[in-house]
């Protein structure tokens, strides 16, 4: 497994593009199974989850290729409802394909999802709404079979605003039916994203970014859409906190500012400048951010996702800060690592608890998710020394060319290829 030796230190300096939003991106190709015909997704970031759902896609039937970041779809050729489990197990947002295979083809058989182990995340929402619109659901031996002869539009009511749960149900209410209501949905940029591109398709829904979607079904969609991935908010919040903690300054291009407004007010609470354009973001720091109380809150309020990089920049914070993570139970596996470089960081069951050091150290640690292997990072810029993280295959999932951008900002940092064991030739191993 590759790793990342990072050389800490520097200030990062300049301008860097961020990439399309890995968590939008895979809604679409998810959506685009709706469509018999061609899909066009300009902005496509090329990282793991993507290639998973490409993959995933093409074992269905559906010919994908690429230009640049431009992803084509034809999805006529769409075969069968079953995806593979092995490619299912690797990533969650594979679960998004049930709904459309579903309300596409009458008929779907979905392994449960794997993903980052960050806590408990059930598919009952997602589940219960499918039922809800007249799916018939079985699960055998792990493995979710559904049937429909035709979706009917219900009233729906999810007990959290699940943004998977609102994209999977608003998806397979398109060819239900009638009206389907959709109540305390989730209002993440993702999912207005997802309304957008099938209404360009010929769907009908209304109430995108708001807590209540009104989807009106429609007999079929049309068959050629083209439609620009939105900004990855994560990967730009990843950069401005990166920013942050080495003091730098750094102009983030091709953002949408507005989407993180939640993490924007906490690093000016922490002494950093933040300057929004229209689709730029400058972030500078010249000193010690302040301590900072945060909770993790659904969207508008601030992003799980970027509650352990966040940690990262408070391990250096002049004073002691309190982070709870309201949303997954199990979010806090890069405190030890933190430890490891020198942080003063504890978790005590859902809270973190940080009293901000002068320094960090360099160390090995190891990358256990995608946002936590992107703290190591964030963390390591900063640190003293040459810190080495393992397992970075977590942090290709979501983050684009992650070290190319950050050496253009001036980072130290190279990705190591594992030592290759080569077995002695034949010729070599007679000893004469």
């Amino acid at each position: 497994m590759e790793s990342y030796t990072i050389i800490g230190g520097n200030q990062l300096q300049g301008a860097v593009r961020v990439s399309g939003s890995k968590n939008a991106a895979l809604a679409l190709m998810a959506g685009a199974l709706l469509i018999e015909g061609e899909v066009v997704l300009h902005n496509t970031p090329r990282i793991g989850d993507v290639f998973t759902m490409v993959a995933l896609l093409e074992g269905l039937g559906v010919r994908a290729r690429w230009d640049g970041n431009s992803l084509y779809l034809d999805t006529r050729t769409l075969l069968h409802a079953e995806p593979a489990a092995e490619l299912v197990n690797r990533m969650r947002a594979s679960f998004y394909v049930f709904g459309p295979l579903l309300a596409r083809l009458g008929y779907a058989r979905m392994p449960h999802p794997g993903g980052c182990q960050i806590g408990t995340r059930p598919v009952n929402f997602h589940i219960n709404g499918l039922r809800a619109l007249g799916a018939t659901i079985q699960q055998e031996n792990g493995t979710y079979i559904a049937h429909a002869l035709g979706l009917t539009g219900a009233r729906i009511y999810l007990d959290m605003p699940s943004a998977g749960a609102t994209q999977q149900l608003m998806t397979a209410a398109v060819y239900a039916s009638g009206l389907t209501i959709i109540e305390n949905a989730a209002v993440e940029p993702e999912v207005v994203s997802l309304a957008e591109f099938l209404n360009a398709a010929g769907a009908r829904i209304e109430g995108a970014g708001t807590s209540t979607l009104y989807i009106h079904g429609v007999p079929h969609l049309r068959r050629y859409v083209e439609f620009t991935v939105i900004p990855d908010r994560l990967e730009a919040g990843t950069f401005a906190l990166a920013a942050a903690i080495t003091r730098g300054a750094v102009e983030l291009h091709g953002v949408m500012p507005e989407h993180l407004h939640a993490l924007l007010a906490k690093l000016t609470e922490a002494g950093v400048e933040v300057r929004e354009g229209e689709n730029t973001l400058f972030v500078r720091a010249t000193q010690r951010p302040k301590p900072l109380d945060i909770r993790t809150m659904p969207y508008p309020g601030f992003p799980t996702d970027l509650q352990q990089p966040m940690c990262s920049l408070l391990t250096l914070a002049d004073g002691a800060s309190r982070v709870l993570e309201t949303i997954y139970e199990n979010r806090t596996q890069h405190v030890p690592e933190l430890q490891r470089m020198g942080a003063d960081i504890v978790a005590e069951g859902r809270t973190i608890i940080i009293r901000g050091v002068e320094r960090l150290k360099g160390a090995r640690v190891r990358a256990t998710d995608l946002r936590g292997g992107a703290a190591l990072v964030v963390a390591a810029l900063a640190a003293h020394g040459e810190t080495i993280v393992d397992e970075i295959e977590h942090i290709d999932r979501g983050y684009e060319q992650l070290e190319t951008k950050l050496q253009s900002l001036g980072a130290q940092i190279q990705r190591v290829q594992p030592y290759a064991v080569v077995a002695p030739t034949e010729e070599a191993s007679v000893v004469s």
